[in-house]
């Protein structure tokens, strides 16, 4: 006996309500974010009667989605930052300045580590006050609940399980609800479930007909039932469950439940009860929590300070043991040691730089919220939608990306379905050319002849057909009627779309589940087989010309079962009832399926009309074929007992409704097959190209079949004929012969040999490719069948060897979880930087998986932009976020770190603010998509090497001994005007100026523009400098000892000797930089070095990003314009900064450009 047969004997045993089922399956207690099965538990609810359901303590309804609480966010917020090694060595460093050993006082290193850390907490808590107020909003909506025989307004968060409430029309659902009533007829409503799936199609919810009383507060007080059903789990789409009322058990399926977070449509008002609640509601279970990203760059970082940090304990170890001989004490030399080295260790300590994260944090703030969230470039004004950086702790990761992973449909399509082209008992019907087949034409040199646009006044948005000879009754004409008929009414039946408006064809629309159902339905219309009203038994269908040219009648067919599309099933099904009695199941889904229950006759229709799939699938169109079924009422009837008695099970429900399906789903007769048209977005097939031209590689992972992947691979330039394309597919002749047998265990094995055969196969011919330079690129094409078992640890690591050499890989038919499985395939395995883009539901834990997750706003609502960590509108803004802003971002970042060690390695103050508002961008963001071979450096961390870090650290330590050894010896001699020798004060401020104007100096010269803000930049931390020491020195305290620093600028500027070294130390520091800066751009440039000097001629009128005033009432047109005009005028600096000798670059590659640039190369050198 099972585990829930066991709980209801036990329940039936017991007089009164059940109290011992109660105790025996408690409420769980669900932590937010989780989403793996929940444990296979059973509840009671008890509906209107919250005393009763007090004793299983359910949660509430309010939700939190914060980080931290009042009591967690210091001991969270702190143990965040000290995860990062540099809080954590600023912090021993700030203990150690405590003690008396330490030569500077603790305030020197406390304060500045307490005002990080200040910074960093107010920041986080910034961005969670945000989620606090969003949840606050949430929480206190109000909604209707049932007391006292009257409808109470109260908030969201006091709703508990077993309420009875009321939802108005476009109100969102509070809680997951089991619906009681409805104020449209038979206990309908029609809801929207963008926020949960994606899908912006309207659904059917119909409650059990035992409750469609329930409508008003005075008969809803008396209902008294009892729900038992499963424990909350994330599984949006099932539900069992059963409602006791009145003695009489009644079966619950997912249709008669709403979900939290769906919204209400088309009904005036719903009342149902509350079965799960808060952080226990379906769309909260879903609700991981995002993954704790953190940028390569950041990470490169920790290993530099560690190694920094080895640095210095090697110098204090030196340091410590030089000293013994001056402090020895033979009795403690180790004391003598440690202490020493206490002491310098807190002395050196600036070589690791303390502000350089708040820096950094600054940094990235700036670039997301000013370029990133307002570039009119990502600017999508059709739906006045922005692009939107909704974290900035990945900006720099854009500009290294190397693999991106995309979704197919309404990412780089439309999502826009229209009903193309049929295939009808063995017969092709329209005459139209999709874009895949015209750019298949003019890649074979063909010139195509632009179509004619049709004169049918009955055209509209979804139907794009065109053949006379099924239109307006002409079917009756072509030598299949009867299959024509069969056809059309399959379209206009075998659906759950929902009509709206007037019953007239011109104003009528259609809420379907999907879009290519809807442009089905819509199909049938326009053939003359118009659907205009539904109930949840009945379907009425106007038809023209079915018994005779020129009639119209209206037939109303009864809906007897829906057998539902799944993914498991990919097909669905409808037995209805003719008006003289006639039972027909028609039945439509994917090829494979359909082909594997057809009737063993008419194989030559069947091997036609796959001709014609193969056809269909070459242009690009998405295909459904569709069958029939005469059933006999005896048969019929036998198998609707099974059927109920399947729909009424608890346990295992949904796998036995399909099990009874597959008893009736079978025999069936071919009809034909459907064609639709998915249209690409504007600008994908330009947006690839020039992503692949930057060394980037993109990869199609979509549930669609082989053909059409391949097609729109092509039409999108992500394949090409000039590549050698690799195909693994599981529909063979050998697969398809074990998969006949219907042996699992053989199949798995058979499955697992034959996909180790192929990868195998495909790496030893792609072997001779692999280490030459002129040869084709390679590309794999493989279904979701073969890629299952190709995952498995044993094959993995072949495929990802294989793969990883390919420049495009195209996998079709294959699940949610499989494109997470290849995301992390690649993101783990090949150590590679991977971004994934998708617009809907299913694309959610691929984006999540990927370093860097990019949602588009699309058809398929929010879901996506919700797990992503950027938004954009469009795939073709990509370009624009990787190639420019990606871009800039990483080299801004890598000189910002650099800059700061170099700074710190030269012992100098910390010049707050310069480094987040001058300009280290290279070229301008027209030049970075013209050139997109630029993007290259990122990928191959080109500015933050270990090369990088050593000419930093080579030219700090020149520099440093420049300034210690040049001011130390001019000053041996130096007097001031009143004859006295200089002393240490001196001399320490003498050299401390100097490296003060040198850093600075050295900042302009990584800068590739001057702008204003560079000259009050620079010549204000100058500025700073002299009047801090002006007062400084200007003060006389009573404990200030003689040597005091008291007036020893005053007594400097008064000499000779101070000007004269002001101007020959900076000058004398910085020629090593200026001599490498000159031999690396003339004889070793980089790409952008290369583009600067082919422009430098050039107006650049759009140095940075076009930016968007959000809220403006101005066209994007003129937003443009006016964004341009308040930018400031640029002066081309030429010179960059030092990384490493990168050698012959790519645009080297090409003489003509390479001796351009020598040219003008030798014009600079001979101008500086």
């Amino acid at each position: 006996m099972s585990r829930w047969e066991n709980i209801r004997s036990s329940m039936r045993s017991q007089p009164g309500r059940s109290e011992s089922f109660i105790q025996q399956a408690p409420s769980r207690t669900v932590t937010l974010g989780r989403v793996q099965p929940q444990a296979p538990a059973y509840r009671t609810i008890y509906c209107n009667d919250r005393d009763a359901n007090f004793a299983h303590r359910y949660r509430g309804n309010s939700i939190s989605t914060t980080k931290y609480n009042f009591f967690t966010f210091l001991p969270k917020g702190l143990y965040e930052q000290f995860r990062r090694v540099a809080n954590l060595y600023f912090l021993t460093v700030s203990i150690l300045s405590a003690t008396p050993y330490s030569p500077v006082h603790p305030v020197t290193n406390v304060v500045p580590l307490s005002l990080v850390l200040l910074v960093s907490l107010i920041k986080e808590a910034f961005e969670d006050w945000k989620r606090f107020q969003n949840d606050m909003t949430i929480n206190n909506t109000p909604v209707d609940v049932l007391q006292d025989q009257r409808w109470e307004s109260i908030p969201w968060k006091k709703l508990q399980v077993g309420d009875i409430i009321k939802v108005k029309q476009d109100g969102f659902f509070p809680a997951d609800m089991l619906l009681l009533a409805s104020t449209n007829a038979d206990g309908v409503c029609y809801i929207e479930t963008a926020n949960l799936d994606g899908e912006t199609n309207l659904k059917i919810r119909k409650a059990l007909e035992r409750t469609w009383d329930y409508i008003t507060p005075e008969k809803a007080c008396e209902f008294k039932g009892e729900v038992q059903c499963e424990q909350p789990n994330n599984s949006l789409y099932t539900f069992t469950g059963n409602l006791v009322i009145d003695n009489q058990t009644l079966p619950l399926s997912p249709n008669q439940i709403l979900l939290r977070g769906c919204s209400l449509k088309n009904t005036e008002f719903i009342v149902g009860v509350v079965i799960f609640t808060g952080h226990e509601t379906k769309v909260m279970m879903n609700s991981m929590n995002v993954p704790s990203k953190r940028s390569t760059l950041e990470r490169k970082l920790d290993k530099l300070i560690l190694t920094l940090f080895g640095t210095l304990f090697t110098m204090c170890l030196i340091g410590a043991i030089g000293s013994v001989e001056d402090q020895f004490n033979p009795n403690r030399r180790f004391l003598v040691v440690l202490l020493t080295m206490l002491t310098l260790l807190t002395l050196y300590s600036t070589i690791i730089p303390i502000s350089l994260y708040v820096s950094i944090e600054m940094v990235k703030f700036i670039q997301s919220t000013q370029f990133i969230n307002k570039d009119l470039n990502m600017y999508h004004a059709e739906t006045d939608t922005p692009a939107l950086a909704r974290t900035s702790n990945l900006n720099e990761e854009l500009g290294q990306v190397e693999y991106i992973f995309s979704d197919k449909t309404g990412t780089l399509t439309r999502n826009l379905m229209e009903f193309f082209k049929c295939t009808i008992g063995g017969e092709i019907y329209g005459t139209g050319m999709t874009e895949i087949e015209r750019g298949v034409a003019e890649r074979k040199g063909i010139k195509v002849q632009e179509v004619q646009t049709s004169t049918n006044p009955l055209r509209e948005k979804g139907f794009n057909f065109d053949d006379v000879r099924l239109m307006r009754g002409a079917w009756r004409n072509e030598p299949n009627p009867d299959a024509c008929k069969e056809f059309f009414r399959c379209l206009a039946i075998c659906h759950t779309v929902l009509p709206e408006g007037e019953e007239s064809p011109e104003k009528i629309k259609y809420q379907a589940a999907s879009p290519d159902e809807a442009a089905l339905v819509l199909a049938a219309k326009h053939f003359g087989f118009f659907f205009y009203r539904r109930t949840p038994t009945m379907i009425y269908v106007r038809e023209s010309h079915a018994e005779r040219m020129g009639k119209i009648q209206d037939v109303s067919y009864e809906i007897l079962n829906v057998l539902e599309f799944n993914s498991t099933r990919k097909r669905q099904s409808v037995v209805c009832r003719y008006p003289d009695g006639r039972l027909v199941l028609y039945c439509k889904g994917a090829d494979t399926v359909i082909y594997e229950r057809l009737v063993g006759a008419s194989d030559d229709l069947k091997k036609v009309t796959r001709e014609h799939l193969e056809q269909f699938g070459s242009a690009g169109l998405r295909t459904l074929c569709l069958a029939y079924k005469d059933l006999a009422p005896d048969i019929y009837e036998s198998w609707n007992e099974k059927f109920i008695q399947a729909k009424s099970s608890l346990r295992d429900r949904e796998k036995k409704l399909d099990e009874v399906a597959e008893l009736i789903e079978k025999d069936l007769i071919l009809i034909g097959a459907t064609a639709i048209e998915d249209k690409l977005q504007e600008g994908v097939p330009d947006c690839i190209e020039t992503l692949s031209r930057a060394g980037i590689k993109i990869w199609v992972l979509t549930g669609d079949k082989m053909e059409t992947a391949i097609n729109i691979a092509y039409a999108c330039n992500l394949l090409n004929n000039d590549m050698k394309q690799f195909t693994i597919s599981s529909e063979t002749d050998a697969i398809r012969e074990v998969e006949e047998r219907g042996d699992q265990v053989e199949i798995a094995r058979f499955m697992k040999e034959e996909v180790k055969r192929q990868l195998k196969k495909c790496l030893d011919e792609a072997q001779q490719y692999f280490h030459t330079f002129s040869g084709p690129k390679l590309a794999l094409i493989i279904d979701g069948k073969c890629l299952m078992y190709a995952l498995d640890p044993s094959l993995r690591t072949m495929l990802l060897n294989f793969s990883l050499n390919c420049s495009s890989v195209v996998c079709c038919r294959v699940s949610p979880l499989q494109k997470a499985q290849v995301t992390s395939l690649v993101k783990k395995g090949a150590r590679k930087i991977t971004l994934s883009i998708g617009d809907g539901a299913n694309d959610v834990s691929m984006i999540q998986a990927a370093h860097i997750g990019v949602g588009i706003s699309g058809l398929e609502g929010m879901q996506a932009v919700m797990a992503s960590d950027f938004a954009i509108a469009q795939f073709r803004f990509l370009k624009d976020l990787l190639l420019v802003h990606g871009r800039w971002s990483y080299i801004r970042l890598c000189k910002v770190v650099t800059y700061f060690f170099y700074k710190n390695l030269t012992f100098t103050l910390t010049q707050f603010g310069s480094p987040l508002i001058l300009d280290f961008l290279d070229v301008s963001s027209s030049l970075s998509k013209r050139y997109p071979e630029l993007y290259k450096e990122g990928i191959q961390s080109i500015f933050f090497k270990w090369r990088v870090v050593a000419i930093w650290a080579f030219f700090a330590v020149y520099q440093s001994l420049v300034f210690y050894y040049f001011v130390s010896d001019s000053s041996s001699k130096g007097q001031g005007s009143s004859g006295k020798m200089f002393g240490l004060w001196d001399v320490s401020t003498m050299a401390f100026t100097c490296v003060v104007v040198t850093v600075n100096l050295r900042l302009l010269m990584i800068c590739n523009s001057i702008t204003r803000w560079h000259y009050i930049s620079v010549g204000g931390s100058i500025v700073a400098w002299f009047l801090f020491i002006f007062l400084y020195s200007g003060i006389m305290t009573p404990y200030d000892r003689q040597e005091n620093i008291f007036g020893v600028i005053y007594v400097l500027m008064s000499t000779l000797y101070f000007y004269v070294t002001l101007l020959l130390v900076p000058i004398a520091a910085l020629l090593g930089d200026f001599i490498y800066l000159g031999v690396q751009r003339w004889f070793f440039p980089y790409d952008y070095q290369i583009v600067q000097e082919i422009h430098k001629d050039e107006a650049d009128d759009s140095g940075r990003t076009d930016l968007l005033g959000i809220g403006n009432h101005l066209t994007p047109d003129e937003a443009r314009s006016y964004a341009l005009s308040q930018l400031p005028r640029e002066i081309s600096n030429t010179r960059d900064s030092p990384s490493t000798l990168p050698g012959t670059s790519h645009f080297s590659l090409h003489s003509s450009v390479y001796m351009h640039h020598r040219r003008h190369g030798m014009l600079l050198a001979e101008l500086a």
